[in-house]
């Protein structure tokens, strides 16, 4: 591998599948909570409300990344972690109870955090200003070819009566690629930021409007895809291919809109982006719930996968440019700002169609874009004026 690619192209590589083994993780959730459910003998509550090992993980990974790039080098922490989800996601083979998978989920949700801001910071030093932009929008592309990838897997998985893992091992050996990427390649030191002259340059209002932007992002598009495949079978009559369609299908389409951002970001300029894609991603949300027919609901999917424009990495690449120099605590505050939205998220849409029902919790994450839109449509309104 290290033949055939010089070192940029690895780091790249390696950051690229970061997000694609945590992509792998969450998209499938939604399809197998089912099986889950009838194999354990617990509601469909209960399974989905688990998977909070694997999102609270991921937020702790998140914040312990704030510092933990002043003691360890970004390729120990990357080889580290991605080796830790190997074992992990081997391990859900044998285990016989929600208490294990639970334990497992949570220590991969940990290094999937630790891997992530280690990837964002790698694309963040060795890229600047709008190719920084494209080459994160692209790392999304990464995350959303996951996203239909791994939920046509598991969808078929499921639909052949096989054992729910099935998919997790397949994560497993992408997870096993970065391991091998980590060996064979050097990184940018994360503690170089520590070396810069001066006095320390403070984050502007409108970098935290974005941090919360981007908790409110996560959470609604979670709230919806977790839900959408259980509100299709239950109100509308889908199969379970059906409903698992529409995940994969959202997928496809956020992907293909990250290929054409990936170029546009670097014509259009990321400020008036980050506008665009967030008044479309609220808008493009609402048919979902509010259409109510099966046939047009894998339409809707697709074009609400298509108008996200990678807003996340959008909203990222934005706000990492209202400083001289994007140091890992930054880049790791930005991090954790989305994963405390994937967080919650488990917990949240649970809670939510407890007290009511898997139909308010599909508004409800059109309710977050709509905040989202706010908060960076007045984000871009300050940066701009104090440019």
């Amino acid at each position: 591998m290290a033949g055939f690619l010089d070192n940029k192209k690895r780091i790249t590589l390696a950051s690229f599948l970061a997000y694609f083994v945590m992509s792998g993780m969450l998209a499938p959730i939604g399809i197998i909570s089912g099986p889950m459910s009838a194999l354990f003998g617990q509601s469909i509550t209960d399974v989905t409300a688990q998977f909070g090992w694997l999102t609270f993980g991921n937020l702790a990974g998140a914040a312990l990344a704030l510092i933990i790039f002043t003691f360890f080098r970004v390729r120990t922490v990357l080889g580290g972690a991605y080796l830790l989800i190997v074992a992990c996601l081997l391990l859900l083979n044998f285990a016989d109870s929600l208490t294990t998978i639970g334990i497992s989920l949570g220590v991969v949700g940990v290094c999937s955090g630790l891997g992530l801001a280690s990837a964002a910071l790698v694309i963040s030093r060795i890229y600047e200003a709008e190719q920084r932009a494209s080459m994160l929008v692209i790392t999304d592309a990464c995350f959303s070819t996951a996203g239909f990838l791994c939920a046509a897997i598991a969808t078929a998985l499921v639909a052949a009566g096989l054992h729910w893992t099935g998919i997790y091992q397949f994560v497993a050996l992408i997870a096993a690629i970065i391991v091998v990427l980590s060996l064979v390649s050097s990184f940018p030191d994360g503690q170089a930021a520590r070396t810069v002259t001066g006095p320390r340059e403070s984050w502007p209002v409108s970098y935290w409007l974005c941090v919360a932007a981007l908790f409110l992002y996560t959470l609604g598009q979670y709230s919806m895809l977790w839900w959408l495949p259980n509100y299709a079978e239950t109100r509308l009559g889908a199969t379970v291919e059906q409903a698992g369609r529409l995940v994969t299908l959202f997928w496809m389409g956020l992907f293909v809109a990250q290929l054409f951002v990936a170029w546009w970001v670097l014509k259009l300029g990321v400020r008036k982006l980050v506008l665009i894609s967030a008044v479309l991603t609220c808008l493009f949300s609402i048919p979902l719930w509010l259409s109510g027919s099966l046939s047009m609901l894998p339409v809707f999917a697709f074009l609400w996968g298509f108008a996200n424009l990678s807003l996340l990495k959008v909203v990222l690449s934005y706000a990492t440019q209202m400083v001289k120099l994007p140091t890992p605590r930054l880049v790791s505050t930005l991090l954790l700002g989305a994963t405390l939205g994937t967080a919650v998220s488990p917990w949240v849409t649970s809670r939510i169609v407890v007290l009511t029902d898997n139909y308010l919790v599909l508004q409800f994450s059109s309710i977050c874009y709509a905040a989202l839109a706010t908060l960076l449509f007045i984000a871009v309104r300050r940066a701009h004026a104090n440019a």
